[in-house]
């Protein structure tokens, strides 16, 4: 991680924005995202006890990626349309795979998503990502391609190989370095994860 870059995109980031996210320039922009409120829904409609109920999961996870702003317009309808071609056997492995994701074993349950999704051509990062993101913004990332690619170029990460198809282990090798690069911004940069994303995003600008 090329540290002085970072410090340097803090300062540059600090000069426009003197309160960091909380600044009212960047009201605008977290506001068209929505992130907030989109996670306290994710943590309502994915919680442990309404796994019970397994088509209402894949319909929620199909409305999620529908009102999300970080999902591209092309890849919404394919979910969509994913979810009411969906067998349901199909339909209990994706449920299983978001509950292991989010409150068991998020390695076997991002595997599985993969899986499921990949019989629909639709495991992309974006949308493999994105609950677990909303589920919990100061822990988990929502990996978005070129991004994550420009950000693993411009700051030097060591180690790193992106690859199209989602894996858990560039997952976790990639969000322990930016939990690093966090620790060395201010929290007025780092609440949200895909905040901070975005102000690395913005620093390669």
């Amino acid at each position: 991680m090329n540290l002085k870059k970072l410090k340097e995109a803090e300062e540059n980031f600090f000069a426009f924005y003197p309160k960091g996210f909380e600044d009212e320039a960047l009201q605008l922009i977290i506001k068209r995202h929505n992130t907030a409120k989109i996670g306290q829904s994710v943590r309502e409609m994915f919680a442990p006890d309404r796994f019970a109920r397994t088509e209402e999961i894949c319909e929620n996870f199909a409305k999620v990626v529908s009102k999300s702003s970080l999902v591209s317009l092309f890849e919404k309808p394919k979910v969509r349309d994913m979810v009411k071609q969906m067998s349901m056997e199909q339909q209990d492995m994706l449920a299983i795979g978001l509950f292991e994701l989010l409150h068991a074993n998020p390695e076997k349950g991002f595997e599985i998503l993969v899986d499921v999704l990949s019989t629909y051509k639709l495991a992309k990062w974006s949308i493999v990502t994105l609950i677990s993101y909303y589920y919990a913004r100061d822990k988990e990332f929502f990996i978005k391609p070129t991004t994550t690619k420009d950000i693993i170029k411009f700051f030097d990460l060591q180690g790193l190989v992106y690859k199209p198809r989602p894996t858990y282990e560039f997952y976790s090798k990639y969000t322990k370095i930016l939990e690093e690069m966090k620790s060395h911004v201010s929290p007025l940069i780092g609440e949200d994860n895909a905040g901070f994303t975005g102000f690395l995003m913005m620093a390669m600008k």
